[in-house]
């Protein structure tokens, strides 16, 4: 892969991480609103877990997302980006266009999604 390809790939993945912390310390924020919201019956209670429960499960997909991120940015400077983290072979260029912080080829990554791995 060429630098210039490189450097626009870690600047579309820099700014997705960006993105993923912004979105995540809103949620945060959100969620210490709804603790502190001063809810006296239990539907207000009731309502502020529910709130709270799904800001937190949000997080959680974040956090993964931002893990994700940060590995293709360790592969791409490690020059291992674009190879499956699992069959090792090349992965599509399309495929990293859409989706740059895929670790997986779309074979492998439809057997992670059956389980099969």
């Amino acid at each position: 892969m060429d630098q210039k390809k490189t450097k626009l790939i870690k600047e579309r993945l820099l700014k997705r991480k960006q993105e993923i912390l912004e979105a995540y310390n809103k949620n945060k924020t959100y969620g210490k609103e709804a603790d502190e919201d001063g809810a006296q019956d239990i539907a207000d209670k009731a309502a502020n877990s529910y709130t709270k429960e799904f800001l937190f499960s949000l997080s959680n997909s974040e956090r993964e997302m931002l893990q994700d991120v940060d590995e293709a940015i360790v592969r791409l400077e490690s020059r291992k980006f674009g190879f499956c983290v699992v069959c090792e072979d090349e992965m599509d260029k399309k495929r990293l266009e859409a989706v740059p912080w895929a670790k997986r080829c779309l074979s492998c990554q439809e057997k992670q999604e059956q389980g099969l791995l």
